[in-house]
């Protein structure tokens, strides 16, 4: 195959089960706040004591400050998501609404600094439990990535929803920037831990992408949160399983796949770049002061549908709605 080896039936069923166990406990893990603090303080807590300093040592796959720095910036945000879902005072406050569009950055930043790193190497070979192949798809991936993070937009249009989930809701976060973020992180993950991309970067990334466009709208950025906290806490405990198992895919290590995946990816959000300066142009939109996409069917059907959206996106979404109506 062309991204990996061959897939046999054991490992294609454990891919859908995988998928089906983190977008389970995600729809878990948001039901309320005694929820949220169980499975990201109890049970943290729990294997940062017992398990992860005798899984994750220096010697296996997920022993490097990587994985280390991703358990828990992945955890931080959950948390800090949490806290502004339930304490009322954080959901007005303008610097605490900067919390999650800060906590994406350092996480989207995290990554590019490690495509950069694995370029520079000039590796062939093992390299802390992973085969790694250096090349210019690192560096083209981690251009990507850095023209991801300067397209976060919209995060003081961050509400919290009025219904008994308590959802955060990012509503300027649509589907352009999803589906970049999307290509950029399989390309990441595939470029520096790619017999790990099978499940880390497919069937990951498909299980927030999923319930933020079919479960709940709007949420991507908590959905991503949450699933990334439990797949990574997995694979510190139990590193083997993508690693030496019956179930492990190893990738095909072929450099035309490498540069094609990073080449999509930077691709996908050099379109993303210009979509959004062109917004930003023809509306005289700041960034960072106002939402980029509120004049969109996609954000339009977040706030009409979701409780909790300020008067202003609401007669954004009004207008928007006039306007698909007077096209239509």
């Amino acid at each position: 195959m062309f991204l990996f080896e061959s897939i046999t039936l054991a490992q294609g069923v454990m891919w859908f089960v995988v998928l089906g166990a983190l977008i389970g406990l995600n729809e878990l893990s948001r039901r309320g706040p005694w929820a949220g603090m169980f499975f990201f303080i109890a049970v943290p807590v729990v294997l940062t004591i017992f398990v992860w300093p005798h899984t994750a040592g220096e010697d296996s796959s997920t022993g490097t400050w990587f994985h280390w720095v991703k358990v828990y910036s992945a955890l931080a945000g959950c948390l800090g998501f949490l806290a502004i879902r339930y304490i009322p005072r954080l959901q007005k406050n303008r610097w605490a609404l900067m919390f999650p569009a800060a906590i994406l950055a350092l996480n989207i930043f995290e990554a590019c600094l490690r495509d950069f790193e694995v370029g520079a190497m000039g590796a062939d070979g093992m390299v802390d439990g992973v085969y790694m192949l250096s090349g210019s798809w690192n560096w083209m991936n981690g251009v990507a990535g850095l023209i991801n993070l300067l397209a976060i937009t919209g995060w003081m249009g961050i509400y919290i929803s009025r219904d008994k989930t308590k959802d955060m809701i990012f509503p300027d976060m649509i589907w352009p920037w999803i589906i970049a973020y999307d290509l950029w992180n399989f390309a990441y993950v595939y470029n520096c831990v790619g017999d790990h991309s099978f499940y880390a970067g497919a069937a990951l990334l498909i299980s927030c992408t999923i319930p933020a466009f079919f479960l709940r709208k709007g949420a991507w950025l908590q959905h991503r949160a949450h699933t990334l906290a439990f797949w990574m806490m997995w694979t510190m405990a139990v590193p083997a399983f993508v690693s030496d198992s019956s179930f492990a895919v190893d990738s095909s290590h072929d450099p035309a796949a490498l540069f094609t995946v990073s080449a999509i990816a930077l691709a996908a959000n050099v379109a993303l770049a210009v979509l959004q300066i062109r917004k930003m142009v023809t509306g005289r939109k700041n960034p960072l002061k106002v939402e980029i996409y509120d004049d969109t069917a996609a954000y339009r059907r977040v706030v009409e549908t979701i409780p909790g959206a300020s008067d202003a996106q609401l007669a954004a979404a009004a207008v928007e709605r006039e306007r698909a109506t007077v096209t239509a």
